[in-house]
């Protein structure tokens, strides 16, 4: 199918997949990226082969991984989890890093490329899914919440270092200091966001945001492409670049016009959830190596063994070293939220693939363990905090509005 053909069958699954989110949402709750990614599959080259790759297609996906990254980066409020609640999931995530490379290593056969792959995608949390929950569940703002925030923002931050780090393809000691370079650059940028902005600029902001000047946005798209090419400049990694670019943002917009940054996040997130995330969800699915699971073997093996993994490795720390004061009764739901993952391991697999560390197979793996955890951590985690204090009508309410 021709590129115009490929990017109509694209929107039409963005635009069914929350209809169907919507729909088994009644009984259970499935976030929309799942049912992208399987509708990329149904249409891809492996079953029905009504799509193919093209190149406009590729950079189109490739601007949805970004503003994803970028999303997930606006997302996080360090300010609301230092102290040693962050130290605590700082020292959380390091341990299922060791422990991640080490059984990747052992998975591999002590391929490096690989195991850096598979070891890094094993870390992750999808922060992105679980914040609607808390949200529905008036735990947000509560202590859970809190720790939750904290060891989810590591789940995300964590593995784009890991990535600038093990993946870059240099040397760890002078990845290490160009990334050191990095971290200088955005942090004087950081400086420069949390200085007093001009009165002018929040005028023009407020004057041009239901107009088609719509500087706010514009700015923020300025952010990120300077981001985006400073890593660029850097051989780093585009998502280090873009998670960076939602810091800065989420600091300018709140530091300068505050009472407007909710209706500039709103544009963003339409342009972002609206268009270019569905259209990398999608392509996922597309490129997705369904053979390879279908036909048994070594990675039908794998799947459920990452699924187990992304528990063991990333939950058990969580519940170990979670904060002294969050009850027994709320580790095991943090462990399971911690362990839930899904756009980061198909962003880590997806350069894993395109630089050739990475099979197609493994790759396979790694995102059907993914959704799994999505469509099962986060449930039983709410399951269990609604049997320990939430009522069951509340707990209904909650997976049916999600």
């Amino acid at each position: 199918m021709s590129y115009p053909g490929t990017l109509i069958l694209i929107m039409a699954i963005a635009v069914l997949a929350p209809l169907i989110a919507y729909a088994v949402g009644r009984w259970v709750p499935v976030p929309v990226a799942v049912f992208e990614i399987l509708l990329g599959v149904l249409v891809g080259p492996e079953v029905l082969g009504w799509t193919h790759r093209d190149q406009v297609i590729d950079v189109l996906s490739h601007l949805g991984l970004s503003m994803l990254i970028f999303l997930a980066g606006y997302e996080i409020e360090f300010a609301a989890v230092r102290g040693d609640t962050l130290r605590r999931a700082v020292g959380a995530w390091l341990v299922t890093l060791a422990l991640a490379l080490g059984f990747a290593f052992a998975l591999t056969g002590g391929t490096a490329d690989k195991s850096f792959v598979i070891g890094t995608a094993l870390t992750s949390t999808a922060l992105g899914a679980v914040l609607p929950i808390l949200r529905d569940t008036q735990a947000l703002r509560g202590r859970f919440g809190t720790v939750v925030m904290a060891f989810g923002a590591v789940g995300e931050f964590g593995p784009i270092i890991a990535m600038a780090v093990l993946l870059s393809g240099r040397s760890a000691g002078r990845s290490a200091v160009v990334l050191l370079v990095f971290a200088a650059i955005t942090a004087a940028a950081v400086v420069w966001a949390l200085r007093p902005r001009p009165p002018w600029f929040s005028t023009v902001i407020a004057k041009t945001l239901h107009t088609s000047g719509q500087f706010a946005v514009r700015f923020v798209m300025l952010l990120l492409a300077c981001m985006l090419g400073l890593s660029s400049a850097f051989g780093l990694d585009s998502l280090l670049g873009a998670f960076a670019a939602g810091l800065l943002t989420r600091l300018v917009l709140v530091g300068a016009a505050p009472e407007h940054s909710t209706d500039v996040l709103a544009r963003i997130e339409a342009m972002g959830f609206g268009f270019l995330v569905p259209v990398f969800f999608t392509v996922t699915g597309i490129e997705f190596d369904l053979s390879a699971l279908l036909h048994g073997g070594r990675p039908l093996l794998l799947l459920p063994v990452f699924l187990l993994l992304f528990l063991l490795l990333r939950g058990t720390p969580a519940y170990l070293l979670a904060p002294r004061d969050l009850s027994r009764r709320d580790r095991v739901p943090l462990a399971l939220y911690c362990a839930t993952c899904l756009p980061l391991v198909v962003a880590i697999t997806t350069i894993g693939v395109d630089d050739g560390s990475l099979g197609t197979s493994e790759a396979a793996a790694l995102v059907g363990a993914a959704i799994l955890s999505v469509l099962i951590f986060p449930l039983v985690a709410l399951r269990l905090r609604a049997g320990g204090g939430m009522s069951a009508q509340r707990s209904a309410e909650v997976s049916e509005s999600w």
